[in-house]
């Protein structure tokens, strides 16, 4: 696990992994490795939005090679906003050039194939995320070949409410570690967007999102929760008997 981006959603990860291992004894689980060393990694939205110009594909690159190094052989990156194709396909090309053999899975793709399997009957999925992850078109990109429609907010609540509840330094999620009421209030403010907007569920789609979250449905529609998925699809890739059935 690449586990400062950031680091109370890496820790989100770790737990999940736990959850989602058939195990009846610490032994049981499987060896999970956390890196988390945030301090060398720009924020991936800031990079996006072209208030930094270095990518942080290379210190993910990076991080994922140590990872293998102390014996990794599958690696998930919990941050949405690292999916987008500026960012994860320079990884992948920085792993193949430094014949990195780790496999990396990619969240997003983990995502649509666990609504195309477990929500088929879902067309449009309104999405909550970072101003990164919204503007790089992420999820629309992502969504569309399992046969779904991203939803998003209007820019003004996007910008206004949304990053906010994540990235705030006084009440936003990455500062806190958890959900305050203002950022709570924000985020249900953009579910009921969503909602009217036609959204039949929703994705989380910032990892440290799911914090805010403590029921599987909100004003009515599921909640989609990517952390999970990437547990689970680690597990699966690791070792699928391990798996515990959804």
């Amino acid at each position: 696990v690449v586990g400062g981006v950031g680091p109370f959603a890496g820790i989100d990860l770790l737990g999940k992994i736990a959850a989602e291992t058939i195990a009846n004894k610490d032994q049981d689980h499987l060896t999970v490795l956390n890196w988390s060393q945030p301090g060398q990694i720009v924020d991936r939205t800031d990079f996006l939005l072209g208030q930094v110009t270095e990518n942080p594909a290379g210190a993910l690159a990076l991080q994922v090679q140590q990872l293998g190094k102390m014996g990794a052989g599958v690696v998930g990156i919990p941050c949405n906003t690292a999916h987008a194709p500026r960012i994860f396909n320079q990884i992948r090309a920085e792993l193949a050039a430094a014949n990195c053999t780790v496999q990396l899975l990619h969240m997003i793709e983990e995502v649509g194939r666990f609504l195309r399997e477990n929500l088929p009957e879902v067309k449009k999925v309104g999405v909550l995320s970072t101003t990164g992850t919204y503007r790089a078109g992420v999820y629309l990109a992502n969504l569309e070949p399992w046969g779904f429609t991203a939803v998003l907010p209007p820019i003004s609540l996007q910008t206004e409410k949304i990053h906010p509840a994540i990235y705030d330094p006084e009440y936003g999620i990455k500062a806190c570690g958890l959900a305050t009421p203002q950022a709570q209030a924000n985020l249900r403010e953009g579910i009921t967007a969503l909602k009217a907007a036609g959204a039949e569920a929703i994705i989380l789609g910032c990892t440290e999102l799911p914090l805010a979250f403590t029921k599987p449905t909100a004003a009515g529609l599921p909640l989609i929760d990517p952390t999970l998925i990437l547990a689970r699809a680690l597990i699966r890739a690791a070792n699928p008997a391990k798996l515990k059935p959804l």
